[in-house]
């Protein structure tokens, strides 16, 4: 099931399971890693991020110490729910092949996912690892730390008109703008985004809610016949897709900075809402909450394993931190953040008001997980049929100075992404130094990958640097060969400034404008410095990502193979 995916999530998952790379390898942060006594990691979803960091300085301040007076701290982790559980999971595998020990400092303490539906998949494959054995606690099990429902996060002015339809998700099956959806709002294409339903709770919520909405079943109603049966409504959902994303926040995030015009409908958590309008920018667009009838909530709860390699010295300290994160001032960390408490009698606090686009007495049925094996169905059948088609021009700089251990590195982690192509995906691989090569167009067929990979073994590192010429060079072959109903986007690898270059970064962005998310185009373009920072110009990569609805991140041969899988849940 969704094997495509989960074999590359387990590619990444192994490296991130050696302790020189757990810190490169983290989807957020590492935090508090110097303290008293012994260690206890707490890893987190991103939605519970910056709840754990607060509430670790705090909990640190009290020198916490066991029974035995042995003193210990709590650090936290942040990645995506769907990289927890593949993590999780590879450790298990890897002490259950007797290739690591149960006292190895990779495994997390404690764990937290954003959503019940994601725990639920964790128990569900930890059993069939380790049948009978119950190493994770069933979820009536786990204390309640925060909560923070889905709801439908839209610009102020698109926010009456989708509080009048009954079933978002429903109409959005066949509707093309917002005045489909509503007849009194503005004759506005429908930009609508999630996070990837296989590395974030939000999406796979998201997902399941879609199937739920189509199929007219609650989600724990719902059997693998009905998946199969509603893939194709699913799918037309999916075509309104502007691009998927990591993680909710950072999508969220993306949403603000880039209008509604590259998307008027994302699907995050009411946290995000709160947080977008905590620190809007001047002029920029507000955003309110619609919240669905029916929609998760999407309960975070606190995590013990009942497996070897807690022992009975973390275990109590696991519960002691699971005592004050639960506790009043605690809770109002979590609150002052956005989240609703896990903990009854705590107030909300200000931020749930109508001045930051939320309704604090919001009533909505709360959806229930659908079984295990059917969420594995709808990830199936998201990755094989409903999710949106890509087609990405890769542009990879092979210039001198990406002699010794960079190119190597490179053509490793351009293997991964190859190999990790979907039955949906294109890409076409483009190298420069003085010179720009024709792009090899490659799929995720056998004889797509295999063309990939001759591609990948030719790079040789020599000559100059062609940013800005190949830049534009990639964007119009996509322009030529644009894939309808598809997300189309270029990224660019590179470790050097231009140098060899016809036009200018000014030329290069009055060009790129023409074919941004303000056209008809709607080509992204996303940027890695790869290196050491004074050997690149990320103030110019930036721009160019910037210009077009993408970002920029800079990447060194530790980091480049988590980053490229990053990016490539993008498209």
């Amino acid at each position: 099931m969704v094997n495509r995916l989960r074999n590359f999530a387990r590619l990444i998952a192994s490296s991130c399971a050696g302790a020189l790379l757990l810190a490169s390898c983290n989807g957020g942060s590492d935090t508090g890693t110097t303290g008293r006594g012994f260690e206890v990691k707490l890893l987190v979803g991103s939605a519970l991020q910056h709840f754990c960091e607060e509430a670790a300085v705090q909990f640190n301040q009290t020198n916490p110490k066991l029974a035995s007076g042995d003193a210990f701290h709590m650090t936290c982790e942040a990645a995506g729910s769907g990289d927890i559980i593949e993590r999780t999971v590879n450790l298990a595998e890897q002490l259950q092949q007797g290739t690591l020990t149960a006292d190895a400092p990779e495994f997390p303490t404690m764990l937290s996912v954003d959503g019940e539906i994601y725990q639920n998949q964790l128990i569900y494959r930890m059993d069939q690892l380790y049948p009978g054995q119950n190493y994770i606690p069933a979820i009536t099990d786990a204390p309640l730390l925060a909560n923070s429902p889905m709801v439908f996060m839209v610009p102020t002015d698109l926010a009456p008109g989708l509080r009048r339809v009954d079933d978002l998700f429903a109409k959005l099956v066949t509707a093309q703008t917002h005045k489909d959806l509503d007849a009194s709002s503005p004759d506005q294409p429908v930009y609508y985004v999630h996070t990837a339903p296989t590395r974030s709770n939000s999406g796979l919520q998201t997902l399941v809610a879609q199937f739920a909405s189509v199929s007219g079943k609650r989600p724990e109603e719902l059997t693998v016949a009905d998946v199969q049966q509603q893939q194709a409504a699913v799918q037309k959902i999916q075509s309104k897709i502007t691009r998927y994303g990591k993680s909710t926040s950072s999508l969220a995030e993306s949403m603000v900075e880039n209008g509604p015009f590259w998307a008027s409908i994302g699907s995050v958590y009411e946290s995000s809402v709160i947080e977008a309008n905590s620190d809007l920018p001047p002029g920029g667009t507000r955003y309110e909450a619609v919240y669905p009838k029916s929609t998760f909530t999407s309960n975070m709860r606190g995590i013990v394993p009942n497996a070897p390699w807690v022992n009975d010295q973390e275990k109590e300290a696991a519960d002691l931190i699971l005592a004050y994160l639960t506790s009043p001032p605690a809770q109002q960390i979590a609150t002052s953040l956005g989240l609703r408490p896990g903990t009854p009698g705590v107030a909300l606090g200000p931020k749930f008001s109508a001045n930051f686009g939320v309704d604090p007495k919001a009533s909505y049925d709360s959806y229930r997980p659908p079984a295990p094996e059917v969420a594995e169905a709808m990830l199936t059948a998201w990755s094989q049929v409903a999710k949106k088609s890509s087609l990405v021009v890769v542009v990879v700089d092979t210039s001198g100075s990406m002699e010794g251990n960079k190119l190597p590195s490179v053509q490793n982690t351009l293997k991964t992404y190859v190999d990790s192509l979907g039955p949906k995906d294109q890409v076409a691989l483009i190298d420069f130094d003085s010179n720009i090569r024709q792009p090899v167009l490659v799929d995720g067929t056998p004889e797509g990958k295999s063309l990939g990979l001759q591609f990948i073994a030719s790079l040789q590192a020599d000559g100059g640097t062609r940013l800005y010429d190949s830049a534009l060079a990639a964007r119009n072959w996509l322009s030529s060969n644009l894939k309808a109903n598809a997300i189309n986007a270029v990224l660019i690898l590179t470790d050097g400034e231009d140098s060899e270059s016809g036009i200018s970064l000014d030329q290069l962005g009055q060009e790129l404008s023409r074919s941004g998310f303000s056209s008809d185009q709607r080509i992204a373009f996303f940027t890695v410095g790869y290196g050491e920072e004074g050997e690149f110009d990320p103030q110019a990569l930036e721009q160019i990502a910037q210009l077009n609805g993408g970002y920029y991140r800079k990447g060194d041969p530790a980091t480049i193979a988590q980053l490229m899988a990053d990016l490539q849940v993008e498209f």
